[in-house]
């Protein structure tokens, strides 16, 4: 039984996450032959000032792009 555990920062559509969830899905069917009634996809949302990149925090870091 895989379980995959995704984590992305706040922000995604239900629509991109259920994309996601069938294309991992897919694509574990496809290259490891499992079964998609057995696979586990576990979508953890995380805050953008909880979630480090490039030395600071990611709402910081993309306050600095803008």
């Amino acid at each position: 039984m895989p379980c995959v555990n995704l984590q992305i920062t706040v922000g995604a559509t239900r629509d991109q996450k259920q994309r996601l969830v069938a294309e991992i899905t897919r694509s574990l069917v496809d290259i490891l032959g499992k079964k998609p009634e057995h696979t586990h996809i576990i979508i953890q949302e995380i805050e953008e000032e909880n979630w480090g990149y490039f030395g600071m925090l990611t709402d910081e870091f993309r306050a600095r792009e803008r």
